[in-house]
């Protein structure tokens, strides 16, 4: 029995103490169209093991034998690209026609639909759950012309992706945030429309893409963008508990689970069997649901008391709570319902710039939903479980996942002493890049090689590598080798070896560091407080670009790594606002423990392409010779060839010393003064200094 099942995942009830976020997936479960779940958590707290869980408990499909795209046998969809199951003369333009339905040399994802038996018509199969790697490309996405077969024989044969795999079932993401964005734009558009368009290449296909979407996100690998936030119907957020009992009752299941999975697993069937009846009974029950008019003006007035921005919040609450009261067996949609669609798709939509953090407050929740319910509102019959959640009332920020908990930020080394200055209102910042295009990971900062942009040339492809194809260089490649290969008759004689891929020039994400001179010779808070909004503004304009960014602070007897290079533009923000300023100036320190950081961030990271942001007045107080070793620094820095910008803090006011700009020179980097960084400024400084 145990070999059996001996890759028995852990089971969807077994989690403890994560009501929300069950509760939110289940939701997601019963109506897709809610438009998916985003969960934010720190490491170890059960992400991915709840949502690997949650594919156990969701029913099994009926699909159409051998079907690519999972039709389903009762009401297969008229325009599915494996031609539309037995009407293939009207199969739309960009599908193939010259193969069986389904055959099974063109099913990439594999046959697993004979697996638990056929159905009238068609195959019963379980529920699939399809995780979408964060280096994946838009072809494996969406799908792409298959090109061999399309030079080969002259059809236009399209190769399903991620997408069509994951209709009728589930589709993970994991680590959201670190996904390309036109990517994440793609999911969503899918998730929200039920469909997938693909446009290119020749190819013009649509297929049904209705799937749960789940992405979990670390946010001190950095937050998605809002607008893309927006999107996702529900989130929730989890922490691990602080209560040691709750603590206790985790790891004795987790470790109860490793011991023997098959046993643990068994002991849950009936709550697993019981759980998937009640999803599927809500699901039947959905259509009958009722949302009156007083719960709809409820929802809105709701929804503006948060001041949230468009419509999108409206319509996700409201079927979030049509979904809710499904769940829970009612056929009328109540307060409690509204309360709970609230709870977790209004959260995320509340942030006013791009550096707060998503957050609901639960007071002004309770006092708008008191100000907005009616008074003839029914009571409650509906079941005893207020929650509508599987779990048992346990503190929701634990987790189930047996990983040690590690604190999230890396810890700053000491800070010196001294006052602290806040910064002003952020400013929109000039565009600092790297000037040589190289190769790098795809952004919005410097021109570089990467896999989104215009078309530059082509190149060999590694063994089977993915990638958008160049057709005319393989044309070129292939055709010299025609009368050797015995061509005859149209068509091209094409081998794998022959495919050549598309090399694209765009821009690229950089890794934006930070060194910035936190000694007393920054002189007053005012003048700190402008260094620091100079800084907070570059900040949010990496932030805006997708850059991942770092920070070493420099004063009294060394220099501090005060936040390793993360893609958390939020925490870099945080230690800037907390850095105090005072003590002597190591600035030889400072470049160097900068040239040692961005050694080891190569070595991690060798695609991202550094560009250093040295921020300080150029005086250098610290030991012996501080300023010719100062300058000797920056001239190996310089060697070896790192994008560095110099932002001279020096006040402009009396007698100016210029010892930045000499840095800058020997650094072989841009100078720029600190009143140059925002983008208006500079524009008046180059106009008067042309009318000069």
């Amino acid at each position: 029995m145990r070999a059996a099942r001996s890759d028995a995942g852990f089971p969807f009830t077994a989690i403890v103490g994560m009501d929300d976020l069950q509760l939110a997936l289940i939701l997601a479960a019963v109506s897709p169209a809610i438009g998916g779940v985003l969960i934010r958590g720190e490491k170890g707290t059960a992400k991915s093991t709840a949502v690997r869980a949650l594919t156990e408990i969701l029913p099994p499909v009926d699909v159409i034998p051998n079907c690519r795209f999972s039709c389903d046998p009762d009401h297969p969809d008229p325009t599915c690209p494996d031609t539309p199951h037995g009407i293939a003369a009207d199969a739309p333009h960009g599908t193939s026609t010259d193969t069986p339905h389904g055959a099974a040399a063109n099913a990439p994802h594999g046959t697993d639909a004979s697996r638990d038996g056929s159905v009238g018509g068609g195959m019963r199969r379980a529920a699939r759950l399809v995780e979408l790697p964060v280096g994946a490309t838009e072809d494996r996405v969406l799908g792409s012309l298959h090109l061999e077969k399309a030079l080969a024989e002259g059809v236009t044969a399209y190769e399903p992706g991620l997408l069509a795999a994951a209709h009728r079932g589930l589709l993970y993401v994991d680590e959201v945030n670190l996904l390309h964005d036109h990517l994440v734009d793609v999911l969503l558009d899918a998730a929200a429309m039920g469909r997938a368009t693909v446009e290119r290449d020749g190819v013009s296909v649509t297929h049904p893409a209705r799937f749960v979407l789940v992405g979990t996100m670390n946010p001190e690998e950095g937050e998605l963008r809002p607008q893309l936030l927006d999107r996702f119907g529900l989130t929730v957020d989890v922490v691990a508990s602080r209560d040691p009992a709750v603590r206790v009752e985790v790891m004795r299941a987790r470790l109860t689970y490793e011991a023997g999975p098959a046993d643990f697993a068994e002991r849950y069937d009936g709550a697993q069997r019981e759980l998937a009846e009640r999803i599927v009974k809500a699901q039947g029950l959905l259509p009958d649901v009722i949302l009156t008019d007083a719960a709809l003006r409820q929802i809105a007035e709701i929804c503006a008391s948060f001041d949230v921005d468009g419509m999108r919040a409206d319509l996700v609450t409201a079927r979030t709570a049509v979904a809710h009261a499904a769940w829970c067996g009612r056929t009328v949609v109540e307060v409690e319902d509204v309360r709970a669609a609230a709870k977790l798709a209004l959260p995320h939509r509340r942030r006013r710039n791009p550096f707060d953090a998503p957050g609901l407050d639960d007071q002004q929740l309770e006092d708008a939903i008191n100000n907005t319910t009616p008074e003839e509102d029914p009571d409650d019959d509906g079941p005893d479980d207020p929650s509508g959640g599987p779990g048992g009332g346990v503190d929701p920020s634990t987790s189930a996942d047996g990983d040690e908990q590690v604190p999230g930020e890396a810890t700053a080394g000491p800070a010196p002493s001294g006052d602290v200055a806040g910064s002003g209102e952020p400013y929109k910042a000039r565009l600092l890049s790297v000037r040589a295009a190289g190769v790098g990971v795809a952004g919005r900062r410097s021109r570089a090689l990467t896999e989104v942009g215009r078309v530059v040339g082509d190149r060999a492809r590694a063994g089977r590598e993915a990638g958008r194809p160049h057709l005319l260089g393989t044309i070129r490649s292939a055709a010299p080798h025609q009368h050797a290969r015995g061509r005859s008759g149209p068509g091209l004689t094409v081998r794998a070896a022959d495919v050549r891929l598309a090399v694209r020039e765009g821009r690229e994400g950089n890794l934006v560091l930070f060194c910035v001179d936190a000694s007393g010779s920054m002189g007053t808070k005012k003048r700190m407080s402008e260094v620091k909004t100079a800084i907070v503004s570059l900040l949010l304009d990496a932030y805006q670009r997708r850059d991942t960014v770092g920070l070493v602070t420099f004063a009294g007897a060394g220099a501090t790594v005060a936040l390793p290079p993360t893609g958390s533009v939020e925490t870099a923000v945080r230690r800037l606002e907390s850095l105090p300023t005072g003590g002597r100036t190591p600035l030889a320190e400072g470049l160097l423990q900068t040239a040692e950081l961005l050694r080891v961030a190569a070595i991690r990271d060798p695609r991202r392409r550094p560009l250093l942001v040295l921020v300080t007045d150029g005086r250098a107080t610290y030991g012996e010779n501080a300023f010719a070793r100062a300058r000797q620094a920056a001239g190996w820095l310089g060697q070896r060839g790192i994008a560095t910008v110099v932002v001279d803090c020096e006040p402009r006011r009396g007698v100016r010393l210029g010892l930045a700009a000499e840095l800058a020179g020997d650094l072989g980097a841009e100078y720029l003064d600190l009143g140059d960084v925002a983008a208006g400024n500079l524009v008046r400084t180059v106009s008067e200094r042309k009318a000069a």
